[in-house]
Protein backbone atom coordinates (compact mmCIF):
# COMPACT_ATOMS: atom_id res chain seq x y z
CA UNK A 1 0.00 0.00 0.00
CA UNK A 2 2.87 2.26 0.66
CA UNK A 3 4.66 2.00 -2.21
CA UNK A 4 1.33 3.68 -4.10
CA UNK A 5 2.15 7.34 -2.21
CA UNK A 6 4.19 9.09 -4.72
CA UNK A 7 4.31 12.31 -6.26
CA UNK A 8 4.16 14.18 -9.51
CA UNK A 9 4.28 17.33 -8.54
CA UNK A 10 4.98 19.95 -5.81
CA UNK A 11 2.60 22.91 -4.48
CA UNK A 12 2.57 24.41 -1.26
CA UNK A 13 -0.21 24.02 1.38
CA UNK A 14 -1.20 27.54 1.46
CA UNK A 15 -2.17 27.18 -2.80
CA UNK A 16 -4.42 24.34 -1.24
CA UNK A 17 -6.40 26.69 1.29
CA UNK A 18 -6.06 29.18 -1.49
CA UNK A 19 -7.99 26.57 -3.91
CA UNK A 20 -10.40 25.98 -0.88
CA UNK A 21 -11.56 29.43 -0.30
CA UNK A 22 -12.12 30.31 -3.88
CA UNK A 23 -14.76 27.58 -3.93
CA UNK A 24 -15.46 28.52 -0.63
CA UNK A 25 -16.55 32.07 -2.64
CA UNK A 26 -18.98 30.41 -5.01
CA UNK A 27 -20.62 27.75 -2.75
CA UNK A 28 -21.19 29.20 0.14
CA UNK A 29 -22.25 33.08 0.56
CA UNK A 30 -21.88 33.38 4.45
CA UNK A 31 -18.27 33.11 3.90
CA UNK A 32 -15.92 36.36 4.70
CA UNK A 33 -12.13 36.57 4.54
CA UNK A 34 -10.28 39.22 6.34
CA UNK A 35 -6.71 39.59 6.02
CA UNK A 36 -3.85 41.58 7.97
CA UNK A 37 -2.15 42.79 4.66
CA UNK A 38 -0.92 39.30 3.60
CA UNK A 39 -3.41 38.62 0.66
CA UNK A 40 -1.01 37.54 -1.86
CA UNK A 41 0.58 35.15 0.68
CA UNK A 42 -2.49 33.35 1.65
CA UNK A 43 -3.46 32.84 -1.72
CA UNK A 44 -6.84 34.64 -1.71
CA UNK A 45 -6.48 36.49 -5.05
CA UNK A 46 -9.21 34.65 -6.68
CA UNK A 47 -11.91 34.80 -3.49
CA UNK A 48 -10.86 38.78 -3.80
CA UNK A 49 -11.86 39.54 -7.33
CA UNK A 50 -15.29 37.34 -7.29
CA UNK A 51 -16.58 38.31 -4.15
CA UNK A 52 -15.05 41.71 -3.19
CA UNK A 53 -17.93 42.65 -0.94
CA UNK A 54 -17.13 40.09 1.23
CA UNK A 55 -13.24 40.59 1.79
CA UNK A 56 -11.92 42.80 4.78
CA UNK A 57 -8.41 43.99 4.94
CA UNK A 58 -8.19 45.23 8.34
CA UNK A 59 -4.06 45.78 7.35
CA UNK A 60 -1.53 45.04 10.06
CA UNK A 61 -3.76 45.17 12.90
CA UNK A 62 -4.28 41.10 13.68
CA UNK A 63 -5.82 41.79 17.23
CA UNK A 64 -8.80 43.97 15.69
CA UNK A 65 -8.90 41.27 13.00
CA UNK A 66 -10.04 38.68 15.41
CA UNK A 67 -12.48 41.20 17.06
CA UNK A 68 -14.03 41.61 13.48
CA UNK A 69 -14.49 38.12 13.04
CA UNK A 70 -16.00 37.53 16.31
CA UNK A 71 -18.34 40.04 15.26
CA UNK A 72 -19.35 39.08 12.06
CA UNK A 73 -19.67 35.48 14.00
CA UNK A 74 -22.13 37.13 16.21
CA UNK A 75 -24.40 37.82 12.73
CA UNK A 76 -24.26 34.92 11.26
CA UNK A 77 -21.18 35.27 9.09
CA UNK A 78 -18.32 32.84 8.57
CA UNK A 79 -15.25 34.50 8.59
CA UNK A 80 -12.29 32.99 8.04
CA UNK A 81 -9.02 35.18 9.29
CA UNK A 82 -5.70 34.95 7.27
CA UNK A 83 -2.40 35.67 8.35
CA UNK A 84 1.02 33.87 9.20
CA UNK A 85 0.72 31.50 11.93
CA UNK A 86 2.81 33.50 14.39
CA UNK A 87 0.26 36.24 13.76
CA UNK A 88 -2.41 34.03 13.89
CA UNK A 89 -1.54 32.68 17.62
CA UNK A 90 0.85 34.33 19.23
CA UNK A 91 0.45 37.98 18.34
CA UNK A 92 -3.34 37.46 19.55
CA UNK A 93 -3.86 34.58 21.91
CA UNK A 94 -5.63 37.45 24.41
CA UNK A 95 -8.27 38.35 21.58
CA UNK A 96 -8.69 34.68 20.77
CA UNK A 97 -9.10 33.53 23.59
CA UNK A 98 -11.76 35.86 25.29
CA UNK A 99 -13.59 37.36 21.90
CA UNK A 100 -13.69 33.54 20.26
CA UNK A 101 -12.88 30.44 22.23
CA UNK A 102 -15.02 31.76 25.11
CA UNK A 103 -18.25 32.85 23.43
CA UNK A 104 -17.25 29.91 21.28
CA UNK A 105 -17.87 32.01 18.00
CA UNK A 106 -17.82 30.31 14.81
CA UNK A 107 -14.38 31.89 13.60
CA UNK A 108 -11.75 29.85 11.48
CA UNK A 109 -7.66 31.32 11.74
CA UNK A 110 -6.52 30.16 9.31
CA UNK A 111 -2.38 30.23 9.53
CA UNK A 112 -0.31 29.93 6.94
CA UNK A 113 4.01 29.97 7.07
CA UNK A 114 3.97 27.63 10.07
CA UNK A 115 7.11 26.07 11.55
CA UNK A 116 10.72 25.72 10.46
CA UNK A 117 9.91 25.67 6.97
CA UNK A 118 8.80 29.41 6.80
CA UNK A 119 12.42 29.14 6.25
CA UNK A 120 14.22 33.02 5.77
CA UNK A 121 12.23 34.64 7.10
CA UNK A 122 13.59 33.39 10.36
CA UNK A 123 12.88 32.58 14.42
CA UNK A 124 10.52 35.44 15.11
CA UNK A 125 8.11 34.33 12.25
CA UNK A 126 8.51 30.29 12.62
CA UNK A 127 6.35 29.40 15.33
CA UNK A 128 6.98 26.17 16.94
CA UNK A 129 4.44 27.01 19.70
CA UNK A 130 1.42 27.39 17.93
CA UNK A 131 -0.44 23.81 18.20
CA UNK A 132 0.26 23.41 21.98
CA UNK A 133 -1.26 27.00 22.45
CA UNK A 134 -4.63 26.39 19.76
CA UNK A 135 -5.33 22.47 21.10
CA UNK A 136 -5.34 23.54 25.17
CA UNK A 137 -8.41 26.34 24.45
CA UNK A 138 -11.52 24.64 25.47
CA UNK A 139 -13.88 23.89 21.87
CA UNK A 140 -10.74 24.41 19.81
CA UNK A 141 -10.67 22.28 16.54
CA UNK A 142 -7.02 21.97 15.06
CA UNK A 143 -6.23 21.03 12.04
CA UNK A 144 -3.09 20.70 10.30
CA UNK A 145 -2.87 19.03 6.76
CA UNK A 146 -0.40 17.41 5.02
CA UNK A 147 -0.40 18.71 1.46
CA UNK A 148 -2.35 20.71 -1.11
CA UNK A 149 -4.86 18.21 -1.87
CA UNK A 150 -5.62 17.95 2.28
CA UNK A 151 -5.45 21.33 2.86
CA UNK A 152 -7.82 22.06 0.08
CA UNK A 153 -10.36 19.75 1.48
CA UNK A 154 -9.85 21.07 4.89
CA UNK A 155 -10.51 24.26 4.24
CA UNK A 156 -13.91 23.48 2.23
CA UNK A 157 -14.51 21.17 5.79
CA UNK A 158 -14.38 23.35 8.20
CA UNK A 159 -16.67 25.90 6.76
CA UNK A 160 -19.47 22.87 7.54
CA UNK A 161 -18.36 22.84 11.22
CA UNK A 162 -19.90 24.89 13.89
CA UNK A 163 -17.39 25.91 16.04
CA UNK A 164 -13.81 27.83 16.64
CA UNK A 165 -11.69 26.23 14.17
CA UNK A 166 -7.37 26.83 13.90
CA UNK A 167 -6.08 25.57 10.31
CA UNK A 168 -2.46 25.31 10.21
CA UNK A 169 -0.62 25.27 6.90
CA UNK A 170 2.71 26.29 5.20
CA UNK A 171 5.10 28.17 2.67
CA UNK A 172 7.04 26.18 0.81
CA UNK A 173 6.46 24.07 -2.52
CA UNK A 174 6.05 20.32 -0.93
CA UNK A 175 4.70 16.82 -2.62
CA UNK A 176 1.46 16.20 -3.55
CA UNK A 177 0.78 12.13 -2.66
CA UNK A 178 -2.61 11.70 -0.94
CA UNK A 179 -5.74 11.38 -3.04
CA UNK A 180 -8.58 13.03 -2.63
CA UNK A 181 -11.06 12.10 -0.45
CA UNK A 182 -8.08 12.09 2.80
CA UNK A 183 -9.77 14.64 5.18
CA UNK A 184 -12.48 13.99 7.80
CA UNK A 185 -12.57 16.54 10.45
CA UNK A 186 -11.35 14.00 13.77
CA UNK A 187 -11.04 11.03 11.11
CA UNK A 188 -7.16 9.52 11.31
CA UNK A 189 -5.86 8.44 8.32
CA UNK A 190 -4.53 4.89 7.55
CA UNK A 191 -1.80 4.12 4.88
CA UNK A 192 0.18 1.64 5.75
CA UNK A 193 -1.16 -1.38 7.65
CA UNK A 194 1.59 -2.87 10.21
CA UNK A 195 2.43 -5.13 13.18
CA UNK A 196 5.83 -3.70 14.50
CA UNK A 197 5.88 -0.16 14.96
CA UNK A 198 3.39 2.62 14.52
CA UNK A 199 4.44 5.80 12.82
CA UNK A 200 2.02 9.11 13.54
CA UNK A 201 2.77 11.87 11.14
CA UNK A 202 0.89 15.60 10.85
CA UNK A 203 1.87 18.13 8.42
CA UNK A 204 4.88 18.53 6.00
CA UNK A 205 6.38 15.62 8.30
CA UNK A 206 3.90 13.11 7.17
CA UNK A 207 5.99 13.35 3.48
CA UNK A 208 8.80 12.57 5.15
CA UNK A 209 7.40 9.46 7.39
CA UNK A 210 6.51 8.09 4.06
CA UNK A 211 10.08 8.09 2.74
CA UNK A 212 11.17 6.62 5.89
CA UNK A 213 8.34 3.93 6.25
CA UNK A 214 9.59 2.78 2.91
CA UNK A 215 13.32 2.10 3.67
CA UNK A 216 12.30 0.20 7.01
CA UNK A 217 9.56 -1.56 5.48
CA UNK A 218 12.46 -2.79 2.65
CA UNK A 219 14.41 -3.66 6.01
CA UNK A 220 11.67 -6.26 6.90
CA UNK A 221 9.73 -4.04 9.60
CA UNK A 222 6.48 -3.82 9.46
CA UNK A 223 5.21 -0.52 9.78
CA UNK A 224 1.79 0.97 10.46
CA UNK A 225 1.64 4.63 8.81
CA UNK A 226 -1.19 7.12 10.57
CA UNK A 227 -1.45 10.84 9.18
CA UNK A 228 -3.27 12.85 12.28
CA UNK A 229 -4.03 15.83 10.59
CA UNK A 230 -6.82 16.73 12.97
CA UNK A 231 -4.56 17.42 16.69
CA UNK A 232 -7.69 17.64 18.06
CA UNK A 233 -10.19 16.14 18.72
CA UNK A 234 -7.64 13.31 19.04
CA UNK A 235 -8.70 10.12 17.13
CA UNK A 236 -8.20 8.04 19.82
CA UNK A 237 -9.16 4.89 18.86
CA UNK A 238 -7.23 4.79 15.76
CA UNK A 239 -4.42 5.18 17.81
CA UNK A 240 -5.16 2.82 20.35
CA UNK A 241 -5.96 0.19 18.28
CA UNK A 242 -2.85 0.50 16.08
CA UNK A 243 -0.72 0.39 18.98
CA UNK A 244 -2.55 -2.23 20.76
CA UNK A 245 -0.66 -4.47 17.12
CA UNK A 246 2.32 -2.87 17.57
CA UNK A 247 3.51 -2.23 20.65
CA UNK A 248 5.98 0.97 19.27
CA UNK A 249 5.31 4.72 18.19
CA UNK A 250 6.83 7.18 16.91
CA UNK A 251 5.30 10.51 16.09
CA UNK A 252 7.06 13.27 13.89
CA UNK A 253 5.75 16.62 13.37
CA UNK A 254 7.28 20.13 12.78
CA UNK A 255 6.49 21.53 16.44
CA UNK A 256 8.16 21.82 19.13
CA UNK A 257 7.85 18.31 21.12
CA UNK A 258 6.53 19.93 23.60
CA UNK A 259 3.16 21.19 23.59
CA UNK A 260 2.69 19.43 19.96
CA UNK A 261 0.97 16.70 18.50
CA UNK A 262 3.26 13.80 20.55
CA UNK A 263 2.47 15.16 23.86
CA UNK A 264 -1.47 15.00 22.96
CA UNK A 265 -0.72 11.02 22.37
CA UNK A 266 1.41 10.18 24.61
CA UNK A 267 -0.96 12.20 27.37
CA UNK A 268 -3.37 9.39 26.11
CA UNK A 269 -1.26 6.30 26.07
CA UNK A 270 -0.27 7.37 29.84
CA UNK A 271 -3.60 6.82 30.66
CA UNK A 272 -4.77 3.83 28.64
CA UNK A 273 -1.92 2.11 27.33
CA UNK A 274 1.42 2.93 28.53
CA UNK A 275 3.95 2.43 25.26
CA UNK A 276 7.16 2.67 24.22
CA UNK A 277 7.59 6.11 22.30
CA UNK A 278 10.04 8.03 20.52
CA UNK A 279 9.17 11.89 19.12
CA UNK A 280 10.61 13.36 16.27
CA UNK A 281 10.08 17.17 16.60
CA UNK A 282 11.82 20.15 17.79
CA UNK A 283 14.00 19.87 20.81
CA UNK A 284 12.87 23.23 23.00
CA UNK A 285 14.76 25.24 20.28
CA UNK A 286 14.01 28.45 18.30
CA UNK A 287 14.46 28.26 15.13
CA UNK A 288 16.64 30.39 12.60
CA UNK A 289 16.74 31.59 9.38
CA UNK A 290 17.78 28.96 6.52
CA UNK A 291 16.52 27.45 3.46
CA UNK A 292 13.26 24.66 4.42
CA UNK A 293 15.16 22.17 3.85
CA UNK A 294 18.56 22.93 5.62
CA UNK A 295 16.71 23.68 8.85
CA UNK A 296 14.47 20.45 8.90
CA UNK A 297 17.70 18.55 8.60
CA UNK A 298 19.58 20.92 11.00
CA UNK A 299 16.34 20.09 14.08
CA UNK A 300 16.29 16.26 12.69
CA UNK A 301 13.00 16.75 11.16
CA UNK A 302 13.90 14.21 8.58
CA UNK A 303 12.96 10.71 7.25
CA UNK A 304 16.92 9.46 8.72
CA UNK A 305 15.83 10.69 12.03
CA UNK A 306 12.71 8.68 11.66
CA UNK A 307 14.78 6.07 10.90
CA UNK A 308 17.23 6.26 13.43
CA UNK A 309 14.24 6.11 16.34
CA UNK A 310 13.03 3.57 14.77
CA UNK A 311 15.96 0.94 14.94
CA UNK A 312 16.11 2.38 18.64
CA UNK A 313 12.94 1.56 19.61
CA UNK A 314 12.46 -1.93 17.76
CA UNK A 315 15.10 -2.70 20.60
CA UNK A 316 12.84 -2.02 23.58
Amino acid sequence: MIDRLTYKEKRATRDGFGAGMTLLGRRNKKVVALCADLAGSLKLGDFIKENPERYFQVGIAEANMMGIAAGLATSGMIPFTTTFANFSTGRVYDQIRQSIAYSHKNVKICASHAGLTLGEDGATHQILEDIGMMKMLPGMTVINPADYNQTKEATLAIAKHTGPVYLRFGRPSWPVFLPKGSFEIGKALLLNKGTDLTIVATGHMLWYAVEAAKELVKSGVSVELINIHTIKPLDEKAILRSVKKTGRIIVAEEHQRNGGLGESIAGLLGRKLPTPMAFVAVDDSFGESGQPEQLLKKYGLTPKAIIKAATKLMKK
